[in-house]
């Protein structure tokens, strides 16, 4: 009898491995997952039926459904099925560390346009710059003097928001660097936490500089200690006051950018760098002491007012032989004023030649400096620095070989030549074809008067 064939097409047989690589691609979430065992009925290599030239009806081969492979794995591994469903998060989405007080830095924005000292009666054209700011308890803002000298548009704009706020001036302390701005919009404040102020660190306390300097658009964060701490020369307001001078890197920019202790509370005012060929990485900072002293002035009397000196210029008393000149014995120690501002209010009661023993109850050593912390000592000027205008404050001095005591009135006295003319136009008059103006040291620093070896940041 001849063979017969069975109609019909015979169906191809799903070998193991191309089972397990249909139920794996099936599965696959993100990242390799362990495959469930396969419900194909298992083929030996040596059955007849699983031959593919075998004749007659072939072995039935049981393949999951995708339900059922995708219930089985929700069940072997949890919520992978879930996982699978929902969007996936970028890896560098869920590593970014939020830190509050960084939340709080701004970058500000400003239009600047100068006087002409040249010509006075016109103003140089505008120009804009770029610096960094933080926010403050009461809706406030601080950032540097110099930052928004000659303003005539400020904005502001927060870390991760592309809007720019416009921005008030409050106040403008040109002796301590220091501005304070607000913004009228209420959702500038929305979600910011302002900024702490931490105790005046030590020697060797590690600071953070957080800003936006030159080279970028985006925050920065440079890193240090604190170097030294002493009466610095403020280059913008040419005053004396309390700074410290840390090793971490201040650039353009960073001006009105927070230093920050290790608790994320802020430490001074970034805003100036010395800049020579002998030096590097020297950076100043504005204490705390002197940021307070700028608000509580500005809360108690609802302006700045400054802060008040002496007028009075002195020398050491270290020489013996100037000591016994003097009438001053060994248990006696001071400074020896030299000349006093004939514009100050101490020159009614102070006189030169006299020597300074004491302040507000504090001895003054013969090369000027108190007591300051431990193991620390300071030059005298920080004591009147930390006074208000219209304090007074106990003024010991020997005349004489005579001991002396006055209760002397302390105010910001006048200067014969400005230090600055506060943001407003300079005055002139002209005559017959001559032009009279004030002098002021700005005026000399537009003749490219002096040196400067300190930059502002």
């Amino acid at each position: 009898m001849g063979k017969t064939r069975k109609r019909g097409r015979k169906p191809k047989l799903a070998t193991e491995e191309e089972t397990a690589s249909q139920d794996y691609s099936t599965a696959s979430i993100n990242d390799a997952v362990s495959l469930p065992a396969t419900t194909a009925e298992a083929v030996e290599p040596n059955d007849p039926d699983s031959q593919g030239c075998r004749r007659g009806r072939s072995k039935k081969i049981k393949v999951a459904s995708p339900e059922r492979r995708s219930s089985r794995l929700a069940d072997s591994n949890g919520d992978c099925a879930a996982v699978a469903e929902t969007p996936l998060i970028p890896k560098w989405e869920g590593t970014v560390k939020v830190v509050p007080s960084m939340d709080a830095v701004v970058k500000v924005f400003c239009v600047h346009t100068e006087p002409n000292f040249s010509l006075p009666w016109q103003r140089k054209r505008q120009y804009s710059s770029s610096s960094s700011g933080f926010i403050v308890g009461g809706r406030r803002v601080l950032t540097n003097a110099h930052s928004v000298e000659h303003h005539t548009q400020v904005k502001l704009k927060k870390r991760g928001s592309d809007t720019k706020y416009l921005a008030t001036v409050l106040a403008i302390g040109t002796e301590c660097d220091i501005a304070m701005l607000t913004v009228s919009d209420d959702e500038f404040w929305e979600g910011v936490s302002p900024v702490e102020f931490g105790d005046m660190p030590a020697l060797q306390d590690a600071v953070t500089v957080v800003g936006y300097p030159i080279g970028g658009d985006t925050i920065s964060v440079t890193s240090g200690v604190v170097s030294r701490m002493e009466i610095l020369s403020y280059v913008h307001g040419s005053t004396e006051l309390l700074g410290l001078q840390i090793d971490a890197a201040i650039n353009s920019g960073n001006s009105g950018g927070p230093a920050l202790n290790d608790k994320g509370k802020c430490v001074g005012i970034a805003f100036q760098s010395l800049k020579h060929e002998d030096v590097e990485n020297i950076g100043y900072v504005i204490p705390t002491p002197v940021i307070l002293h700028f608000i509580q002035d500005y809360e108690k009397n609802g302006a700045y007012t400054g802060f008040p000196i002496l007028g009075v210029e002195w020398q050491k008393m270290e020489n013996p032989d100037l000591r016994m000149s003097m009438g001053m014995g060994p248990d006696k120690k001071g400074v020896r004023i030299r000349r006093i501002e004939p514009t100050a209010p101490e020159s009614h009661v102070l006189k030169p030649s006299d020597i300074i023993l004491s302040f507000d109850g504090v001895n003054i050593a013969n090369d000027g400096t108190v007591p300051f912390r431990h193991g620390e000592r300071i030059g005298f000027s920080y004591l009147v620095s930390q006074k208000y205008t219209g304090d007074r404050a106990q003024v010991k001095v020997l005349r004489n070989s005579q001991i002396l005591e006055f209760n002397i009135k302390l105010s910001t006295h006048k200067r014969l030549v400005p230090a600055h003319i506060k943001g407003r136009p300079p005055s002139y008059y002209i005559i017959a074809g001559f032009v009279f103006t004030a002098v002021s040291v700005p005026y000399l620093r537009s003749e490219v008067y002096g040196v400067h070896i300190y930059n502002k940041a």
